[in-house]
């Protein structure tokens, strides 16, 4: 199937943020990841878009102003649905499978995720880990080997703006 069908894709800020990264790997494999679904349908919930926004704050105006417009324009390109978490989903992160060793915010999202029957896309080490012990349904964003993917030429502009600002690993 395709990556822009792929249906109940879920990303989490670490994915999204990973297109910034500092580590040139991980952020051609975050980039893939949404330059390949740009036409097709994301889901990330509301906290994780917000988490998204607390980490690029703590960096200077300057590197907020080069970030901010590739960011704005993705979201409003893509279809990336932004749903709150329900009951359901908080029950199930609470009192189901995820690990209590994970953190409340991450088992708040495998809750949704495993509720609605979808998988996480994620850059990050600890919810791979869990995933990959746990059998949980969560995948790391696949290596890029030849030249980097591309958006459309407007946004692939402002993608290389935002460039300006790279994410230390293990961020959020």
């Amino acid at each position: 199937m395709p990556a822009d069908t792929e249906p109940g894709a879920y990303a989490d800020a670490a994915l999204f943020l990973g297109m910034n990264s500092a580590d040139d790997q991980l952020r051609r494999a975050c980039k893939a990841f949404f330059a390949a679904r740009l036409h097709g349908r994301v889901v990330m919930s509301q906290e994780q878009v917000g988490r998204c926004d607390d980490t690029i704050w703590r960096f200077d105006r300057e590197l907020q102003d080069a970030y901010y417009p590739f960011m704005d324009n993705l979201h409003t390109v893509m279809d990336i649905a932004r749903p709150p978490y329900d009951e359901a989903d908080v029950r199930r992160g609470l009192d189901g499978e995820p690990p209590r060793t994970l953190p409340v915010h991450e088992r708040l999202l495998l809750g949704m995720v495993l509720n609605r029957h979808g998988r996480l896309h994620s850059a990050s080490a600890r919810l791979l880990e869990h995933g990959a012990r746990g059998g949980l349904p969560v995948a790391a964003p696949a290596p890029v080997s030849g030249p980097e993917p591309a958006f459309p030429a407007p946004l692939e502009k402002l993608y290389q703006q935002s460039l300006a600002l790279r994410i230390p690993v293990d961020t959020p």
